[in-house]
């Protein structure tokens, strides 16, 4: 009988207990386990699998829930007396913050207390145990709606403590899609008040916490130490043009052919016309799971990942270098190769001026894929062309479609001219100066060194 596919299932548990179909990628387990970094960032396109990783992740090392053998029997890991040894070990804290969204700061600070609050109250128990003092207990009081900042900063670190007392090991903490409240932020226009509070909140979480045993998070981007991770020394970043955990997001080629023999469908040509293409590190001919998930279920070959992301920041970028980049945009619809640099550290206060930030978001987010990479210091050289066939079709209705909204500028500004509306002309010359302009552009060079300052005062 063939599995069903579960369409949106992130709960490993949920997959394994309902034997829905699954494909195994326990050995990240191993591999992350034996690397012995303290705190490992891996960056991947959404919905590769990220979540369901986090989940399977915990359901193994996690000493809270019911360590059940079965989650795990004839899978890759339970083949080694080690690391079933290991199984339901560990005190786990995993929380996530992909629904962290808003308009505005006090919107997505709210989602970010709301998700602390809500592992609160799941191990409220611990404040009933003779290992916590009176003080460690009383902190699940000051954890509240009404919260400062400073006291949210510390709450999952003072979690750690507590759990750590309570169990009597170290604590390790997953977090799933860190960047999602970045990313409204700096799209929104409140990035200085997120990236200080995120900041607080993963400095205290992942550096100073002598209750951490070790951390995994996942994102999309990697945001620039020096934003965000200034002071975490002890990182080790694996993003998509970086060769450690390759296969561990995404199904390989072989893991395709596999899942279509087991669901009766003989169809990998054109499987692998329309979806192959992603390359994480020297792992070429990678594959989307939701796209082919969707396609197993539906039996149509058609575009389903590219509806499952906003591309609000990357139409932000594009509407801010609207001319310059749509030569190459309409190079890689052809089908051509682009030469180019990215530099996979997105520091988004520099974001305005760096036309180069667009094509490391499109490598981030799988739109394009690298190949031929060369790593010089934070710069990355890399041929660039569409990732595969499904990718194209967004690239011709949704990319095109943006830069004519930033296009549309343009042309009401000439509109403007040739009747001379005066007042028009003046509203649409000072948002360019807000939206293209900025106080870096002004460097503290002699004047002779930088003659256009004058006009930009």
């Amino acid at each position: 009988m063939k599995p069903i596919v579960s369409i949106g299932n992130q709960d490993f548990r949920s997959i394994r207990e309902n034997h829905n179909f699954y494909i195994d990628k326990t050995a990240f387990i191993k591999e992350w386990w034996e690397n012995q970094d303290t705190v490992t960032l891996i960056t991947r396109p959404r919905r590769f699998g990220k979540t369901l990783n986090m989940s399977m992740v915990e359901n193994f090392f996690s000493i809270q829930s019911k360590a059940e053998e079965n989650l795990f029997t004839g899978l890759e890991i339970w083949k080694e007396e080690k690391y079933r040894e290991l199984h339901g070990k560990y005190p786990v804290i995993f929380l996530s913050f992909a629904s962290v969204k808003g308009d505005t700061y006090s919107d997505v600070r709210e989602g970010i207390v709301q998700t602390i609050l809500d592992l609160y109250a799941k191990y409220d128990y611990l404040r009933q145990s003779d290992a916590l003092n009176e003080k460690e207990k009383a902190y699940f009081d000051y954890v509240n709606g009404e919260m400062s900042n400073t006291i949210a900063a510390m709450a999952l670190r003072r979690l750690s403590l507590c759990m750590s007392l309570y169990y009597g090991k170290k604590v390790l903490i997953l977090l799933d899609e860190y960047d999602t409240p970045l990313l409204e932020a700096y799209t929104d226009g409140y990035w200085d008040e997120m990236i200080t509070t995120c900041r607080q909140l993963f400095h205290n979480t992942l550096k100073e916490n002598d209750y951490l045993g070790r951390a995994i998070i996942t994102g999309v981007t990697k945001v620039s130490k020096n934003s965000l991770f200034s002071d975490l020394n002890n990182l080790l970043v694996a993003t998509v043009t970086d060769d450690i955990y390759t296969d561990c997001c995404g199904f390989t080629e072989q893991e395709v052919m596999d899942a279509l023999k087991c669901q009766n469908m003989d169809t990998m040509h054109d499987v692998k016309e329309m979806y192959d293409g992603f390359i994480f590190g020297k792992q070429k001919d990678m594959y989307n799971p939701w796209s082919i998930c969707n396609y197993m279920r539906s039996g149509e070959l058609q575009s389903y990942w590219i509806n499952t992301s906003s591309n609000k920041l990357i139409g932000e970028i594009i509407r801010r270098h609207p001319v310059r980049s749509k030569h190459e945009i309409e190079q890689l619809m052809a089908g051509e190769i682009i030469h180019k640099e990215i530099n996979e550290n997105v520091t988004f206060q520099y974001l305005d001026g760096d036309e180069n930030s667009l094509w490391s978001l499109f490598l981030a987010v799988g739109y394009i894929k690298a190949e031929n990479v060369v790593k010089q210091g934070e710069s990355t050289w890399c041929d660039m062309s569409v990732t595969n066939r499904e990718v194209m079709g967004m690239f011709r209705y949704e990319i095109l479609a943006m830069f004519e909204n930033g296009n549309a500028v343009y042309n009401d500004f000439t509109k403007a001219l040739l009747s001379h509306r005066m007042e028009d002309l003046n509203d649409i010359l000072l948002d360019i100066a807000y939206t293209s302009m900025s106080y870096f552009d002004v460097g503290k060079c002699p004047p002779e060194r930088t003659p256009e300052n004058f006009y930009r005062g």
